[in-house]
């Protein structure tokens, strides 16, 4: 959903909610039951990358423009309460910084910002639930996950790369396929069709010329995070024994973190939600849906696996709804906008429960990445 919707809702929007990638921003403008007003896709806006300044800047924009695409008349604020799940918002002291920045924007009477993860975990749990409970792993341009008990205890990780011991997402994924790429071209490792075919992606003669255009800056993480799915996806597809095992390596990663996090909770794992989502997860390849399978099974037997059906942005506005003490109905009609691609993001099948037979589980359809010597699930 990209304009107005031809839609006229009295009274004043109720949720303002913003999914704050590091690539991109998803905002979307909620009426009290349910109805998307309108709702648009604009640039990353990670206090990482801008500052708290910088990104407030960003996302203003973006307000103002939603704004004026939905068919409300508002004076004073833009909607009752902003729900924001923000890329880099990754501490504690983070989520009270842009928090309190939110609140002076004016944009709603309430506020509350929280690490994008926490989007992907409401998007996926059961809006019958009477408190957000389960497991998020998020898999984009990075990867992270967070974990919420039954009594509401939080872990989470760090979550800030290489320096705190995550691996994948699109851009570990990167140059995982590029070291290997190189030295399957100069003799140092395996053989493998993935230098040919970044190569290819590319336009030019060979890995050697990609590497060099990285190194002259006529490439860049942006482009490099763009290429690593699809290229790895199709080697992979082919048997190449060297795409194979960073296929399964992303599944080890997926289901650790997951795992790990209810270890430290003291969660068990028959019974609990454990949410997949990000562009990699909810994009859809078999071969890491296998991996996946085979990795919860040994390492969760009993969880109910799924995939986020919404876009995380749709997550955030859910607990702008459980803010706001929406009812049933207001949730399941913003679901089923977002499900049914109003809101112009791509939707993935929820998973059926993992049991203990590994393949009794089913990934219809996941994306993936991965490098060597993970940790086992």
């Amino acid at each position: 959903m990209s304009g107005k919707q031809g839609l006229i809702v009295s009274g004043q929007p109720a949720v303002l909610a913003i999914d704050g990638g590091n690539s991109k921003t998803d905002v979307a403008l909620i009426a009290v039951d349910g109805t998307v007003l309108a709702s648009l896709r604009g640039p990353g806006a990670s206090q990482e990358d801008y500052g708290i300044d910088g990104a407030i800047g960003i996302l203003g924009g973006l307000v103002r423009e939603v704004t004026a695409r939905a068919d409300v008349a508002v004076d004073g604020p833009v909607a009752r309460h902003t729900s924001a799940c923000l890329a880099g918002c990754d501490l504690p002291s983070e989520e009270e910084s842009l928090t309190a920045a939110l609140r002076a924007q004016g944009w709603s009477t309430t506020a509350v910002a929280m690490n994008d993860t926490f989007a992907v975990l409401r998007a996926g749990l059961p809006d019958a639930a009477a408190r957000m409970s389960g497991v998020a792993v998020t898999c984009g341009a990075g990867i992270n996950c967070v974990a919420v008990s039954p009594e509401g205890r939080i872990f989470r990780y760090l979550a800030l790369g290489e320096l705190t011991g995550d691996w994948g997402g699109g851009w570990g994924l990167a140059k995982a396929i590029m070291w290997h790429a190189m030295r399957g071209s100069d003799g140092r490792g395996p053989e493998t069709d993935l230098g040919a075919n970044v190569a290819a992606h590319f336009g030019l003669a060979s890995v050697s010329d990609v590497t060099v255009a990285i190194h002259q800056g006529r490439l860049g993480e942006t482009d490099l995070v763009a290429m690593a799915p699809p290229v790895l996806f199709q080697v992979a597809a082919t048997g190449d024994g060297v795409a194979l095992r960073l296929v399964a390596r992303q599944a080890q990663e997926v289901c650790v973190m997951a795992v790990t996090a209810m270890r430290q909770l003291g969660m068990t794992a028959a019974g609990t939600e454990i949410v997949l989502g990000g562009g990699l997860l909810q994009a859809g390849d078999p071969l890491l849906s296998r991996e996946l399978a085979a990795a919860f099974a040994t390492g969760a037997p009993g969880a109910i696996i799924r995939v986020a059906s919404v876009a995380p942005v749709a997550g955030a506005a859910l607990l702008g709804l459980d803010h706001l003490g929406a009812d049933a109905p207001a949730k399941q009609r913003l679901r089923q906008s977002f499900a049914t691609g109003a809101s112009g993001t791509r939707g993935a099948a929820e998973l059926r429960a993992l049991r203990h037979c590994p393949n009794s589980f089913r990934m219809a359809s996941i994306f993936t990445l991965s490098d060597e010597n993970s940790t086992a699930c």
